[in-house]
C-alpha cells in the first residue's frame, strides 16, 4: 500500500533539514608575513586543525630574515594545500601598500574562478576549528554577505580583551571575502587603510561587510592590531595618515581620536591617530580620488556621527536587501546605489 502524498512531501522536507544540500566551499588563503617565526607555527596548527581546510594556501614570504623559511619549508612537506612563495628582501618590514603587493603577488599564483571564497590571512592568528566553516555557513545564509570575519582578541595576563573594531567591515588580519564579491569592488588598493576602504566599497556596489561577536569565530591575535614594527605610536601615526588618504572629515577623525584615547596607551593611542592625519594633511599626502566613493564615504561618516555607528551600518543594510536582487550565483555583478542615504 502506497503512502499518503503528503506523508511523503513531510519525510521529504524531514529529508532535506537532516540533510541539506552541501553548497560548494572551496576557500583560498593568501598570507603575507616576514619574520613570523614567533606566531608563525601557531597560525599554521590552527588552519590544519580546521573542520573544513582549505583548498590552498598560499603562503608569501616577504623576504625573512628570521627562521621563517623553515617553518614554511616544513609545514608546505607536511600539508600539500600550502604552497609557499618567496620574495626577495626589501630591508625591512612594509605594511599597509607592502603587504597587499605581497598579497597580490599570492593571489597571481591562483585561478580565482576555482575557488568559492578567498582570504587575505596573517601569519599571527589563532582560532576556534570550526572558524572557517562557521563562516561559510553564515555566507550561504546570506546572499548579500559579500566580507565576514570575528572578533580579534589579544591575550594580556591571562586574560582575553578584545581590540575594539566596529562592526561595518571584516577585520584586517582575517578579510574572508565571497569571489564574485572580491572581483566586484576591484580587490584592494595598494595604500594604507585598505582595509577600510574595501568595506565601504563592499556597500557602494551592494554587498554587505561585517564582523561579528560569535565564540566559534573568536580570533586570538598573537601580534596587538594598529602596532608597529618600530613603535606603537608609529603605527597610529600611520592609522591616522590612512584616515587621511582614504578621505575621512577631520571632525570625524577627530571624534574617533577621542575614541581611542582610553585605549593602551592610554591618551597616546588618540593623540598618534590625529596627528598622523594632520601631517598628512599638511604635507599634502595623496589621496583617494573616487568621487562617487567619497561622495559615499563622507556620508556613511557623518550619519555614524549623528546616529551612531550601529543604526547607520543596520540602515545601508536594509537598503542592500530591499534594493538589490539576491545574487543567484558567485559570479552575478550587482550594480552600485544610486544614490547614498539622506543624512
Amino acid at each position: 500500500m502506497s503512502e499518503p502524498a503528503n506523508i511523503i512531501t513531510v519525510r521529504a522536507r524531514v529529508e532535506e533539514f537532516v540533510s541539506p544540500p552541501m553548497m560548494s566551499r572551496r576557500y583560498a588563503l593568501i598570507t603575507p608575513c616576514r619574520d613570523e617565526a614567533g606566531y608563525l607555527q601557531t597560525t599554521i596548527d590552527t588552519v590544519a586543525a580546521q573542520t573544513v581546510l582549505p583548498a590552498k594556501w598560499v603562503i608569501v614570504d616577504d623576504g625573512s630574515t628570521d627562521a621563517t623559511p623553515q617553518i614554511l619549508a616544513r609545514a608546505a612537506e607536511q600539508y600539500p594545500f600550502i604552497c609557499v612563495i618567496r620574495r626577495q628582501d626589501r630591508g625591512q618590514r612594509a605594511v599597509g601598500p607592502g603587504v597587499i603587493e605581497a598579497f597580490y603577488d599570492g593571489l597571481n599564483a591562483i585561478d580565482l574562478d576555482d575557488y568559492d571564497y578567498i582570504c587575505k590571512f596573517d601569519g599571527d592568528l589563532e582560532m576556534p576549528r570550526r572558524y572557517f566553516q562557521r563562516i561559510m555557513e553564515r555566507f550561504e545564509a546570506d546572499p548579500w554577505l559579500g566580507t565576514l570575519s570575528g572578533k580579534l582578541y589579544v591575550r594580556y595576563g591571562g586574560k582575553e580583551v578584545e581590540e575594539r573594531c566596529g562592526d561595518e567591515n571584516s577585520v584586517g588580519p582575517a578579510k574572508f571575502y565571497r569571489v564574485s564579491c572580491f572581483r566586484d569592488i576591484g580587490g584592494f588598493v595598494r595604500q594604507v587603510s585598505w582595509d577600510g576602504i574595501d568595506g565601504h566599497m563592499c556597500r557602494m556596489r551592494g554587498w554587505i561587510a561585517r564582523s561579528t561577536h560569535d565564540d566559534q569565530l573568536r580570533i586570538i591575535h598573537l601580534r596587538r592590531m594598529g602596532s608597529s614594527q618600530q613603535s606603537f605610536w608609529t603605527g597610529r601615526v600611520r592609522w591616522g595618515r590612512g584616515k587621511y588618504f582614504m578621505g575621512s572629515a577631520p571632525y570625524y577623525v577627530l571624534a574617533v581620536s577621542f575614541y581611542r584615547m582610553v585605549e593602551r596607551p592610554y591618551i597616546i593611542s588618540g593623540v598618534g591617530i590625529f596627528w598622523g592625519y594632520l601631517r598628512a594633511m599638511f604635507d599634502g599626502h595623496s589621496r583617494i580620488g573616487d568621487r562617487d566613493y567619497l561622495r559615499h564615504f563622507r556620508r556613511y561618516e557623518l550619519r555614524s556621527l549623528l546616529l551612531g555607528k550601529r543604526r547607520t551600518m543596520n540602515a545601508y543594510h536594509d537598503r542592500i536587501r530591499s534594493e538589490f536582487p539576491a545574487p543567484a550565483s558567485r559570479r552575478d555583478q550587482p550594480t552600485r546605489l544610486a544614490s547614498p542615504l539622506p543624512v
